[in-house]
């Protein structure tokens, strides 16, 4: 059973950058398409960025694109989230979740479809 851990998160000021980090343990981490999702305090859980098993493909909701980044690297389990020009509004926890996949073209954005989640953790873009 992979487990996930994320980290990197804080507190930045409007325009700041952050890099979140999710590490997993466990089985062959690259058999899994992973996906970051936020929630921000009184709303769901919503789509942010995912990856497919080699990095072949990712995909960004609208209001990050041009200002996050994920990418991967099997050989340390991990997935990072670069994220620059941060705003007000992506104030929130940040979780990674993770799910098997059977080829390198599934990207996952509906988090009712991961299996696996970290504990999350908290980004928070205030003055």
């Amino acid at each position: 059973q992979v487990q996930l851990v994320e980290s990197g998160g804080g507190l930045v000021q409007p325009g700041g950058s952050l890099r979140l980090s999710c590490v997993a343990s466990g089985r062959t981490f690259s058999n899994y398409v992973v996906g970051w999702f936020r929630q921000a305090a009184g709303k769901e859980r919503e789509f942010v960025a995912t990856i497919s098993r080699s990095a072949y493909i990712t995909r960004y909701t609208d209001s990050v694109k041009g200002r996050f980044t994920i990418s991967r690297d099997n050989a340390k389990n991990t997935v990072n989230l670069q994220m620059n020009s941060l705003k007000a509004e992506d104030t929130a926890i940040y979780y990674c979740g993770a799910r098997l996949a059977l080829t390198d073209l599934v990207l996952v954005t509906n988090p009712q479809s991961y299996d696996l989640w970290g504990q999350g953790t908290q980004v928070t873009v205030s003055s």
